[in-house]
């Protein structure tokens, strides 16, 4: 499948979630979200960590992009669901590690996962805070020992991307960036309603939610301008 590029940001065009996991089964590799935010503030670094893995479309802005590109049945794959698709479709044959959040919300998104899923094979796990360069090694160390299928890390952009190719480096996996899902599926947090989400409204209930938002959202006025001049 070709990538495509937006402002020098490659993603590629999936069709369906299917189609999405089927691939990722085979070339295995690191799962980047890409949302209007990460296309319109991509910097050097950004790009590359993003180009050298697996984008794919997380949102509205991104899909709408594609689609003027030609690809009419580009699909918006929300990270946040995303995960717990792979999840239903792999926890019978893979295994899988999980970083991030704080102790008690990494601890309760495996119970409930234990829950939810039975029989999934969780190899390790451990919180997002990891406070020193001995730290991180031995955790590396731990997922290089125990090979598991998939990786998941919920610690936000780009700290997670840069941590888990640390992690391919010794280890070949699926490996998929979270941010702030641990913090969701155990109810820390809670994401926008179903009607929200639908209409692709999600980041207006979060701007209700979360007023200081403003300062980052403004910008996105900016990507409505590349759209409607067709500047991607």
């Amino acid at each position: 499948m070709n990538k495509l590029s937006l402002n020098g940001v490659e993603i590629y065009p999936f069709e369906s979630e299917q189609q999405l996991l089927s691939f990722v089964d085979v070339h295995k590799g690191i799962l980047v979200a890409i949302n209007a935010e990460k296309i319109l503030h991509a910097t050097e670094q950004t790009r590359a960590i993003i180009n050298r893995n697996i984008g794919y479309c997380d949102g509205a802005g991104a899909q709408l992009a594609l689609k003027q590109k030609g690809y009419e049945n580009a699909c918006k794959i929300p990270g946040c669901e995303l995960w717990l698709k792979i999840i239903a479709r792999f926890y019978k044959e893979k295994t899988f590690y999980l970083v991030g959040g704080k102790q008690q919300v990494i601890e309760e998104t495996v119970e409930k996962l234990q829950r939810e899923f039975e029989g999934i094979q969780i190899v390790g796990y451990r919180n997002g805070y990891l406070k020193s360069d001995e730290e991180q090694q031995i955790l590396i160390n731990d997922i290089a020992e125990k090979k598991p299928d998939v990786v998941f890390v919920a610690m936000g952009s780009p700290k997670q991307e840069l941590l888990m190719e640390e992690i391919q480096k010794r280890h070949n996996a699926i490996f998929q960036g979270l941010g702030g899902s641990f913090d969701v599926y155990t109810g820390h947090v809670q994401r926008a309603p179903k009607w929200w989400v639908e209409h692709n409204m999600e980041f207006a209930y979060r701007l209700i939610k979360e007023p200081k938002r403003i300062k980052r959202q403004i910008h996105l006025v900016k990507y409505a301008w590349w759209l409607s001049y067709k500047k991607l």
